[in-house]
């Protein structure tokens, strides 16, 4: 057994413990195993020392929390723990960095699936990371979050993403305004992501000063993208052709993230996809990873998953 002492720095014992220590009883109930005393600025633990460090870990990410939107709610406290207390009273056991970003409005923002948390998982250990699968299972989301969170913690100097704009083709010339009004409504789904993480005010800074790029596929040729976070999204809408030159744009020290749908190629038919392509030639290289994801990962309307699961029948 081992003890842990810990003083609370940036936030009063009322504001983390509630009256009549009903926060506290809540974080109690998420490491059962460990003997929690409070008193006054001092919490002391006593327990397995794994446990003792995601305690301190959750004191750390709820003082955070507090410190950024001036409130620590009940509600708050239950996400950033896990989830909701099961039929025992106790609070599901996750890890305690299991929260990516602290997004606008007190959003908190986590791998919410078991798939997500394998992307999460290894672009931790992995420099490059395909995370395939169908509308709605949060690829895009998590992607987004997780280049927050690198360039919040310093280990990226920028976040590169980008998207073919397939749609656009021929056409594109007969759309209003300039090339950037052209483009933006294939690259929205990448602003709605960081609308939700990152203050307006700062998001205009990072866009300004080049922080953030968002630039179609295309613009990609010819650089080479290293100190940065990269996320190709929708690749199964590069032709193989781009996704060899986006794959090998990657620079010593960055990260790559792409995310795709290989049910939901928008190329013309004499276009082959890029994305299975690469899924079977470098599924087995060192470094590189593949996580799929699939029905169950779904996460917007309930009605998404029904439609994904009739679209997978095969036709009688």
């Amino acid at each position: 057994m081992s003890e842990k002492i810990i003083i609370l720095e940036d936030i009063s014992p009322i504001d983390l413990y509630g009256i009549n220590d009903f926060k506290l009883e809540l974080i109690k109930k998420r490491f059962p195993n460990l003997k929690v005393v409070a008193r006054g600025e001092k919490i002391k633990a006593v327990g397995n020392q794994e446990e003792l460090n995601q305690l301190e870990m959750v004191i750390n990410i709820l003082t955070s929390y507090f410190n950024r939107y001036g409130n620590l709610t009940e509600n708050a406290i239950i996400q950033i723990l896990g989830g909701t207390p099961n039929i025992n009273g106790k609070l599901e056991k996750t890890d305690g960095d299991d929260v990516l970003v602290f997004g606008n409005n007190g959003l908190i923002i986590k791998a919410r699936t078991e798939n997500q948390r394998k992307i999460v998982e290894s672009i931790a250990k992995n420099d490059m990371v395909f995370a395939i699968g169908p509308a709605g299972t949060g690829k895009t989301y998590t992607a987004v979050a997780l280049a927050v969170r690198a360039l919040k913690n310093r280990e990226v100097k920028k976040i590169i993403l980008t998207r073919p704009a397939v749609e656009a083709g021929e056409n594109l010339g007969f759309l209003p305004g300039d090339l950037k009004e052209k483009l933006d409504p294939y690259l929205q789904p990448l602003y709605d992501a960081l609308d939700d993480m990152i203050a307006p005010e700062k998001l205009t800074y990072y866009l300004e000063n080049r922080v953030i790029q968002i630039a179609p596929l295309a613009f990609m040729r010819g650089r080479t993208l290293d100190n940065a976070f990269v996320i190709l999204d929708e690749a199964q809408n590069a032709t193989e052709g781009q996704l060899k030159m986006f794959l090998t744009r990657m620079g010593a020290s960055a990260k790559f993230l792409i995310t795709g749908d290989v049910t939901q190629i928008d190329l013309p038919k004499n276009q082959p996809s890029g994305l299975p392509q690469a899924m079977k030639l470098l599924n087995n290289v060192d470094g590189i990873a593949f996580i799929k994801l699939d029905g169950n990962d779904v996460i917007r309307h309930k009605l998404v998953k029904r439609i994904i699961e009739v679209y997978d029948k095969p036709m009688s």
